[in-house]
């Protein structure tokens, strides 16, 4: 009885040692991981900060990835040397089920996520370009890995997921560095209309800001009783704000007004044919 005590307790013993043995090694290896983690996150940020200075969600996230890589390798290969692997197998399976009920209540934020690294890569406009996106027109102030914020007209920022952008029409007005004008009207009882046209197109050429290459049109688009018809005024100017592009629109609208008043010509409805959707700021601009 004694001795099988005796033999118990020794092999209790040489378990022991073992046991201990193993969880030294197995903490010195994920220590080393951790470790490599925390140096490895740190490096890979400040890479990340220097090529992705203008995404810092998309910085932070490759960052963090890096480091729980690391970590999960530590933490198996502790299992792994402490003979409890089998363990992490099952939790690993049980994660894997927890992962598919969470992938269908997730599937929304890793499309957004997977659609700011699209625009990411592709970079189909920037922040400070001047963008039509889902509706919305504005100025892109952020450009994030969930979101993009845009700060519309009526001087409000507006926030829209990047699934959207992808699935459905964006419009970047800055990158070609113009934008059109198109500017309507009505004349009333007046005959001479080739000298109309002739004394319009003269004084709109005045316009500094119009693009060398565009050409002025001046297009009838109705004539009827009484000497009465409409036209549209259509050309291009240089681009690269809003409030300058604004400035330019009442211009050319206030020239033609001062035309209206010089010759004793009857031109009224004048306004300007948007090419925005956003209903916070399209729509007619002009005389009535």
């Amino acid at each position: 009885m004694i001795e099988s005590l005796i033999n118990i307790l020794e092999s209790w013993e040489l378990d022991i040692k073992a046991l201990l043995a193993k969880l030294i090694i197995g903490l010195a290896v994920l220590l080393i991981f951790y470790g490599l983690g925390k140096i490895t996150k740190k490096i890979a940020y400040k890479i990340n900060s220097k090529v992705l200075s203008k995404y810092p969600d998309l910085q932070s996230l490759l960052s963090s990835l890096i480091y729980y890589f690391f970590v999960f390798i530590g933490c198996f290969l502790f299992l792994k040397i402490i003979g409890l692997e089998q363990y992490f197998v099952k939790l690993l399976a049980g994660a894997g089920i927890i992962g598919i009920i969470a992938g269908f209540a997730l599937k929304d934020i890793a499309s957004n996520a997977f659609s700011g690294l699209l625009l990411f890569i592709e970079k189909p406009f920037k922040k400070g370009d001047w963008v039509q996106v889902d509706g919305h027109y504005g100025k892109a102030v952020n450009i994030g890995l969930l979101t993009t914020a845009i700060a519309n007209g009526a001087g409000q920022q507006v926030y829209i997921s990047n699934q959207l952008i992808y699935s459905g029409v964006f419009i970047n007005y800055s990158i070609f560095k113009k934008r059109s004008i198109r500017i309507q009207a009505d004349v009333i009882q007046y005959p001479d209309l080739p000298g109309l046209k002739k004394m319009v197109l003269a004084e709109i050429l005045k316009i500094k800001e119009i693009l060398p290459t565009s050409e002025v049109h001046f297009y009838v688009k109705l004539i009827g009783t009484a000497n009465n018809f409409s036209f549209e005024l259509y050309f291009w100017v240089y681009f690269d704000d809003q409030r300058k592009y604004m400035k330019i629109l009442d211009q050319t609208i206030l020239t033609i007004r001062q035309i209206a008043i010089d010759s004793k010509i009857e031109i009224i409805n004048v306004k300007w044919v948007s090419d925005e959707t956003d209903v916070s700021s399209a729509g007619t601009y002009g005389l009535g």
